[in-house]
């Protein structure tokens, strides 16, 4: 027998979990129909690609993302810079968990899905609990890379603004390096949810902002309006700062210039500065902010 399409491996999972999706369009309830199509009760359509996600936007979005941001995006996490931050996220989950109770998990803003996807075997290695893992992203170029990588999602390009999912479906919500909805994140969260935000500290690839931020007022990060943005919104029950030094490699560098929207609009004189200078530590400093209704 031939192994199931990605297309096919989605579909399946999403008929299975076809109460959680509404209408971007109306916010009817949606069907899965013939494992091809999310169809709501006012026949707005949505096909499931056959890289294996389905595309929830009415409208297309254009973003600064390309493919070749997410490539590196994937580089930089498979190079365990983030395994430490993924490791704290993991464990604010577990801590929450009850025994063997479903879990549900939407991480709003996904990229490319390395994240999730890390979290998501952190945690299938420390619990028992069956787990429902949602990725969203308005970057049809992120979750089509996702798609394509990782098969222990559903993976929807969508907007946060509008997510096309139905109330309080979620026990977590994450939201890492990303923006953020808060109304909409109000809307989905299980009453006695929780989101998880993700934020940089002052010192975050402060390496590369020193250079490409030299003599201007972002070489000076603050998080302060984020962090007062986030308190307004949710109880903020829990706050951990994540904060080490990863070793660089020749082959990193490429990768982590490409990867942060530090370099966009930089000169080549500033790359190339970073490039000579032969780096060989970079700083990952981040605020984990915990919130409750």
């Amino acid at each position: 027998m031939s192994k199931p399409s990605k297309k096919m491996m989605c579909a399946a999972v999403i008929a299975r979990f076809q109460e959680i999706f509404r209408c971007p369009v109306c916010n009817g309830h949606m069907q899965m129909i013939n494992l091809q199509s999310l169809i709501c009760s006012n026949r707005h359509c949505f096909d499931i690609a056959k890289q294996g996600y389905v595309n929830l936007l009415s409208l297309a979005k254009k973003t600064k993302y390309d493919k070749r941001m997410f490539e590196h995006r994937r580089m930089i996490n498979r190079n365990g810079f983030f395994d430490p931050l993924n490791a704290a996220v993991s464990n604010k989950i577990i801590n929450q968990l009850g025994n063997n109770e479903p879990t549900s998990i939407l991480d709003a803003g996904c990229g490319e899905g390395s994240h999730l996807t890390e979290i998501q075997e952190k945690l299938f290695r420390k619990t028992t609990n069956s787990l429902l893992a949602v990725g969203i992203d308005i970057s049809k170029e992120g979750i089509s890379s996702a798609a394509a990588e990782y098969s222990n999602a559903i993976w929807c390009v969508a907007d946060i603004a509008n997510c096309p999912f139905a109330n309080h479906r979620f026990d977590f919500i994450l939201n890492i390096l990303s923006p953020a909805n808060y109304s909409e994140f109000k809307r989905l969260i299980a009453d006695e949810g929780m989101v998880i935000k993700v934020i940089p500290e002052r010192d975050y690839l402060k390496e590369l902002r020193d250079i490409f931020y030299e003599g201007s007022e972002k070489q000076v990060y603050s998080n302060e309006m984020t962090l007062d943005h986030f308190i307004e919104h949710f109880e903020l029950t829990d706050v951990e700062n994540v904060r080490y030094q990863v070793n660089l490699g020749e082959s990193s560098i490429k990768p982590l210039l490409g990867m942060t929207p530090m370099s966009w609009g930089t000169t080549t004189e500033r790359l190339r500065k970073i490039q000579e200078m032969k780096l060989q530590q970079v700083t990952m400093d981040f605020k984990i902010l915990i919130g409750k209704k």
